[in-house]
């Protein structure tokens, strides 16, 4: 897995979490916030890891 495609993960992943926490608490407009931000970062690896396998396949031709 490319290095900023796993570094996106974890944000996407530490967001996730962020934003469980905040609609525990009860901060309706944080937790949105910070889904918003997951699913931002989530598209980011999603596209990292699938430039990576485009760059090896045309390596690989």
């Amino acid at each position: 897995m490319p290095r900023l495609a796993l570094y996106a993960l974890v944000v996407c992943l530490l967001a996730t979490t962020a934003a469980v926490v905040a609609f525990v608490r009860g901060e309706i407009w944080l937790g949105v916030v910070w889904v918003l931000l997951a699913g931002l970062s989530s598209n980011m690896a999603w596209y990292y890891q699938r430039r990576a396998k485009a760059a090896g396949r045309a390596g690989a031709s």
